[in-house]
């Protein structure tokens, strides 16, 4: 069964891409993924600075959170937007596990051989859009991941979601199905 890593770029109390990531690991599980759903505020990391780095070495959170993603051949992202760009909470994440490694472990080995997928959620109207392709410029570009093309944006993200935290929205529910399935299927082939 293929294991799907899944989280929020937000630890904001009633955050929207929580909320999102959440109806993701739904989606995942009904599509028979065997799914881990976690928060980064169980993985405190300090700001990245290469001098703490130098004098401190890497953080336990970030190591606990860089075997989390090897423990899995697909993760699934739901990142805020934040002045049309990637959270300091998801960014801090991206470059600690980007450094930490294992011993005989070649760099960046969290982002190879998994696959990645995007989602986004925003009250405005393009739903997080711009977040996802900065997130996508530093997976792909800064740390060499695969990322799938198919991804979901929820636009007006306050009413988006019900009591249950279901997305209301057919088109909506559909985009994330369909990201779900491709996040899978090329999770089960790209690294065969």
């Amino acid at each position: 069964m293929i294991r799907i890593l899944v989280f929020s770029g937000s630890i904001r109390t009633g955050s929207f891409n929580t909320k999102l990531a959440a109806a993701a690991a739904a989606e995942l599980a009904r599509l028979d993924a065997s799914v881990t759903l976690i928060s980064l505020a169980d993985y405190a990391m300090p700001l990245y600075d290469g001098d703490l780095e130098t004098a401190s070495g890497q953080p336990e959170a970030a190591l606990k959170l860089k075997r989390q993603f090897c423990a899995h051949q697909g993760i699934f992202i739901a990142g805020p937007e934040y002045n049309a760009g990637v959270t300091p909470l998801l960014k801090n994440t991206i470059d600690w596990v980007s450094r930490v490694r294992e011993p005989g472990e070649g760099p960046l080995a969290a982002y190879h051989n998994r696959v990645f997928a995007l989602g986004s959620a925003s009250p405005g109207g393009f739903g997080g859009m711009r977040s996802q392709m900065a997130t996508r410029q530093v997976l792909e570009l800064g740390c060499g991941a695969l990322v799938i093309p198919e991804t979901v944006a929820v636009s007006a993200a306050h009413q988006a979601f019900d009591e249950a935290g279901t997305i209301k929205d057919d088109r909506v529910r559909g985009a994330l199905s369909a990201c779900c399935k491709s996040l899978i299927e090329k999770a089960r082939t790209a690294f065969a």
